[in-house]
């Protein structure tokens, strides 16, 4: 599909009222504030979106053209209070907050962010997106962080994009959506973008969206298992992997990849996965770039990966990465306009861990990762 740039630029950026918008309550609202504060609380998957953003996904409804995401958000369009939410960030969004608790929102713009229309309305749209981030920050610097956008449809624009975000707009690091028209980030056209990332020192949050469309069929045929229940996890997941058997990380070492979801099922299977690599028939396992990788599989996960808790409110769950990754390598997280802040606030509060360890998921990890300015 491809999108007129001139028509993008110059659609009109009032096209949705957020105050409009949230004046109904929220599906799935929180019904009561958070027991009691207990730790500093900083999260770190929390979507926003942006007038311009929501007008590619308009336009892409009105072609019919059926990929997955398009679908999806051809629902998320007509429900008023969650497009309320995510389109707010100077008074419900804080209201709900200070209701739960929540000190700071590391924003990101909503999934799947810039990676649907062309590379010239993608980069545009990046570049909007970013200094309208940036001046939200400006606005509320003690409640905001964000995370810069890029259109891997462009690695070479994205790369640039990533060098101004970081280093002129002060935001904190980056986040891209997955596959980009069925393609992965381990393919060598997109190595630009972790020398530019890595060059400003910048963890890369890889967020969920749809698989491609031929994946997504057997998800959603029958049994209606697509976005978040499932689709979504299956989908990063394996990008995460692709990463890690392509040697991305043994050509740079430093790369810093964040997972949501409690990693999107990854750390459940670093024994198989060493199990496979090292036993599983000669050859099949080896890096695209034909080479073995200089250490296990395992070895990436527990160094250059970093999870979150977003969605994934379960002691158990939390307590099983705690020991597998440890307390450096977990960051809290909402999910938020599409899961529950208080909820979230309370799981957190309430982690079954050390005090110092919960003190580095609640905070301290999100300060040093994504060098969000501590409390005073």
């Amino acid at each position: 599909m491809t999108m007129d740039r001139r028509k993008f630029l110059e659609s009109s950026s009032a096209l949705l009222s957020a105050a409009a918008l949230g004046a109904a309550a929220a599906p799935g609202a929180d019904a009561a504030p958070a027991p009691g504060r207990k730790y500093r609380l900083v999260a770190t998957e929390e979507a926003f979106s942006i007038p311009e953003q929501v007008e590619v996904f308009q336009q892409c409804k009105k072609t019919l053209w059926h990929d997955p995401d398009v679908e999806q958000w051809a629902i998320f369009l007509g429900q008023a209070a969650l497009m309320g939410r995510l389109l707010d960030v100077d008074h419900e969004r804080l209201s709900i907050m200070d209701k739960a608790g929540v000190d700071v929102h590391v924003l990101s713009l909503t999934s799947p962010g810039v990676q649907l229309p062309d590379a010239d309305t993608a980069t545009s749209l990046a570049t909007i997106a970013n200094d309208r981030l940036a001046e939200m920050i400006q606005r509320h610097p003690t409640r905001y962080a964000g995370l810069a956008s890029f259109a891997p449809q462009d690695p070479a624009r994205a790369a640039k994009e990533i060098d101004r975000a970081i280093n002129k707009l002060k935001l904190n690091g980056l986040i891209v959506n997955s596959h980009t028209n069925a393609e992965y980030l381990d393919d060598r056209k997109f190595w630009p973008i972790f020398e530019a990332a890595t060059a400003v020192d910048a963890a890369i949050y890889i967020h969920p969206r749809n698989p491609p469309a031929p994946a997504a069929q057997y998800l959603k045929a029958d049994v209606n298992l697509w976005a978040a229940i499932w689709g979504y996890q299956q989908e990063t997941g394996l990008h995460a992997m692709r990463l890690i058997i392509s040697g991305i990380f043994d050509e740079f070492p430093k790369l810093k990849i964040v997972l949501g979801h409690a990693g999107e099922a990854v750390p459940y299977w670093l024994y198989r996965m060493d199990y496979m690599y090292a036993n599983a028939a000669a050859g099949i396992y080896k890096s695209v770039s034909g080479r073995k990788l200089k250490r296990k599989p395992s070895d990436y996960v527990k160094d250059n990966f970093y999870i979150t808790t977003s969605g994934m409110n379960d002691h158990a769950v939390l307590r099983y990465n705690h020991g597998v990754l440890g307390p450096d390598h977990i960051l809290f997280a909402i999910d938020y306009p599409y899961q529950e802040s208080v909820e979230a606030a309370n799981f957190m509060n309430a982690a079954p861990l050390p005090e110092a360890d919960v003190e580095k998921i609640a905070h301290g990890n999100a300060e040093k990762i994504f060098r969000v300015k501590p409390a005073g």
